[in-house]
């Protein structure tokens, strides 16, 4: 057989995209775990966080969004390769930190038992805000900071409809999920299906995310997004 080379395992993310580890030993001619390991080292390349790690995918720094995620086929990666490290840098980085529904709904795996894990050794820290626990920088500054934004949208919340009302990462997240778990909703339709979310989202922020992205005309078409 060809010696083997890292190529070999490029070649094969590049021909498949996603690719498991069986996929990877034959690249290399069916090499051994052990081998196919020392060979992967040598080249950049990300393991799904959900499907127990099963899938591979070649690491791309294009194909990540702004939260650092990437899905293809209903399989996710992290641009931190794991998802304890991934819970971690975006409450760390968060403006108004997040509850642990808005972390699940964005990474579409379950977050809990990590979330506590990342609490019991001080690498995050949760409170409770306004009934439900907001995970947020255990820096104390930084954390405060957190806190108030958080309260801040959620007064904002509160108010009339007919008011100004702020949208932000969470809210545009809530909503664009909404619709694709439901194509074709209007912005009452959006407000529906998140009845009950805490803090309360409005049709004034709906309908301000649809304004600013267009997704009246993505709505009628139908069409598929990416979030």
């Amino acid at each position: 057989m060809a010696e083997r080379t890292p190529e070999m395992l490029v070649e094969a993310f590049e021909a498949k995209g996603l690719v498991t580890f069986s996929d990877l030993q034959k690249a290399l001619g069916n090499a051994s775990r052990a081998t196919t390991f020392r060979y992967l080292k040598r080249v950049s390349y990300l393991r799904s966080y959900n499907h127990n790690g099963r899938y591979y995918t070649y690491r791309d720094p294009a194909l990540f969004d702004r939260f650092g995620l990437y899905s293809r086929e209903g399989i996710h990666f992290s641009r931190d390769a794991t998802l304890s490290d991934t819970l971690r840098r975006l409450v760390r980085e968060s403006q108004a930190g997040w509850t642990q529904r808005e972390l699940q709904e964005l990474l579409r795996v379950r977050v809990q038992v990590l979330l506590l894990e990342a609490v019991r050794h001080d690498e995050i820290c949760r409170e409770r805000v306004a009934g439900f626990y907001l995970y947020r920088h255990c820096d104390p500054a930084i954390g405060k900071r957190q806190r108030q934004r958080r309260q801040e949208r959620i007064e904002a919340s509160l108010r009339r409809d007919d008011e100004p009302l702020g949208v932000d990462d969470a809210v545009i997240i809530q909503v664009l999920l909404a619709l694709i778990r439901h194509p074709g909703s209007g912005p009452a339709d959006v407000v529906r299906t998140l009845r009950g979310h805490s803090p309360p989202i409005v049709l004034n922020q709906v309908v301000a995310v649809f304004a600013r992205y267009h997704l009246e005309d993505v709505g009628k078409k139908g069409g598929a997004m990416n979030c």
